[in-house]
């Protein structure tokens, strides 16, 4: 079992956990693992220049070279590593608060790291036998700020510029003081929007809003797409590998409305296609694959698992339920950029408001709850739960691919535990509000039943 890896990447408090000798000493291990040229890039937190100089100076005496992006978004570093290099080193901790930061390892197509690569650092980790090279042989430091700006371009270049010129629109962007600042705001206005900005100055202290896209941390975006009429807003993540949307009415668009928008889109381009989702996706992408000749396979939840098997497939596109859409043919991860791209793209095409394209859309409601509870009782509470569903005289359909997912008659629930957080998620969805709500409550009492 592994002991320091989550979900993607390494995340702990700063100067608790995560200190710069911690971030030197990992840095070292896969710098024994990958060796040759290692990208590095992070987010705008306030630690991540330590970590950065801590990792660098691991892989340096591992006998690698390193080129320091800079400050930029994750997607932008998976770009770069998968065109160019031979792994990478992200540093952020994407939609945590500011006390906290991350190190994400990437191999050389910029998917995240096997586990048994994972497994092998923590092994050089924990056994303190790392390999460092003799002194004429440690590597070299490069720089390429400007990998920035050919990211931008190729978003450009992937959408249909004129129709988007055509449109006119406008849109708010909220890049959450983020790794967005450089890039999103820069590519609409390029493609001939009309762009207001919030929050778009990186600050690691996120004065503005916490650094997660939900809801109620977008009251300011609500409000201002409203009073100005525009025609979207958009918010990232800290790391700018998500996109929520808000329509030209000032609604909060879930996630896997806009998935499940993109993905109609592709499969009647392309005539076709599989999509690569994860169990806890909506319906609403089985609805749509149906609809338009695709079909959809499903992984345990992981930005990095459905790259992974969109790679291993030639799968034409993929995503998860928060807003993170991965497009194989140019990144295999999430990206915010072109997802906003895309969205934007398929508005014009369409000469159609968000609200009127969401609404052609299977209509789904879905509830997400979460509960506290120590990573050391994780497994044990799920497994207790496993047993209660599997003894239930209602005799539910239950899938184990990642935590447990329940399907009952008015829907389906998914109790699983975070592996980001010392937290229990559960997500529920129904045809019925109430009933996905009422799913939502019993997955979360499930939880809290087993944490006494």
């Amino acid at each position: 079992m592994k002991r320091l890896f989550g979900t993607f990447g390494v995340r702990r408090i700063v100067n608790q956990e995560l200190t710069p000798e911690f971030a030197s000493k990992l840095a070292v291990a896969y710098g024994n693992v990958i060796k040759g040229k290692i990208a590095v890039g992070g987010d705008p937190r306030t630690s991540t220049p330590m970590l950065k100089l801590a990792v660098e100076a691991g892989l340096l005496s591992a006998g690698c070279d390193v080129i320091d992006l800079g400050i930029l978004p994750t997607p932008a570093v998976q770009y770069a590593v998968r065109n160019y290099y031979d792994g990478g080193v992200i540093i952020t901790a994407s939609h945590n608060p500011p006390d906290y930061n991350g190190i994400k390892f990437v191999d050389k197509d910029g998917i995240g790291i096997s586990d048994e690569m994972e497994e092998e650092i923590e092994d050089i980790f924990f056994n303190d036998n790392p390999k460092r090279v003799n002194w004429q042989d440690i590597g070299d430091v490069n720089t390429n700020h400007d990998l920035v700006k050919e990211y931008r371009q190729q978003v450009i270049q992937r959408v249909d510029q004129k129709a988007i010129k055509d449109a006119k629109l406008k849109v708010i962007v909220d890049c959450g003081s983020g790794a967005a600042y450089n890039t999103t705001a820069y590519i609409l206005r390029e493609l001939g929007c009309e762009v207001l900005t919030l929050n778009c100055q990186p600050d690691g202290f996120f004065p503005g809003r916490d650094p997660e896209p939900i809801k109620a941390n977008l009251k300011e975006l609500i409000e201002v797409v409203k009073t100005t009429d525009a025609d979207l807003g958009l918010a990232h993540d800290g790391d700018a590998d998500r996109t929520i949307c808000i329509d030209e009415k000032g609604n909060f668009i879930l996630g896997d409305k806009t998935f499940a928008l993109v993905e109609k889109h592709l499969l009647q381009e392309n005539k076709g296609g599989l999509i690569v989702t994860t169990v806890a996706t909506s319906s609403a992408i089985y609805d749509v694959a149906q609809e338009n000749n695709g079909e959809v396979l499903a992984t345990a939840v992981g930005d990095l698992l459905v790259a992974r098997k969109l790679k291993e497939t030639g799968g034409l596109f993929g995503g998860e339920e928060n807003g993170g859409l991965i497009f194989p043919d140019f990144v295999y991860g999430r990206d915010a950029a072109l997802s906003a791209a895309k969205i934007i793209e398929i508005m014009s095409l369409e000469q159609k408001p968000l609200s009127k394209l969401v609404a052609d859309l299977p209509a789904y409601h879905s509830e997400k709850l979460k509960i506290e509870c120590p990573d050391d009782k994780k497994n044990e509470v799920m497994q207790l739960i496993a047993n209660e569903i599997n003894e239930d005289p209602r005799n539910f359909e239950l899938d184990t691919t990642d935590g447990v997912k329940i399907f009952t008659p008015d829907g389906w629930l998914i109790i699983r535990p975070s592996g980001t957080e010392p937290i229990f998620r559960c997500f529920a969805e129904s045809k019925n509000k109430n009933k996905a709500m009422e799913m939502a409550e019993w997955g979360i009492s499930l939880v809290g039943k087993y944490l006494k």
